[in-house]
């Protein structure tokens, strides 16, 4: 596997495990939904490291946002941006036609 092959797998497997981590307040009942006060940031701080630009940033504050209401920390918002970024928009790249 090439360099930048692993780099974006990682990132799938960092995002997998964040989410996880996110949703880990649904296993203690009344008290997870406090942990959620302490992770929010954090997790809005790691999306913004993961991916740069403005992309980040807005992800950035989905994910605060996301992890600080209650009952939405099953939305997977790490994932949702790996697929955003290596999915979605990498396929919307390669499909650029060169006209001459």
């Amino acid at each position: 596997m090439s360099k930048t092959k692993d780099a974006k797998y990682k990132q799938l497997f960092l995002g997998l495990f964040f989410d996880a981590i996110g949703m880990l307040s649904f296993a203690i009942p009344f008290i997870g939904d406090f942990s959620d006060i302490i992770w929010a940031p954090i997790a809005a701080w790691l999306m913004t490291r993961m991916y740069k630009g403005r992309a980040g940033q807005a992800a950035g504050a989905v994910t605060f946002i996301e992890e600080i209401i209650p009952g939405l920390d099953i939305i997977p918002t790490f994932t949702i941006m790996w697929l955003y970024t290596y999915v979605f928009k990498g396929a919307k790249e390669t499909k650029t036609v060169d006209i001459e």
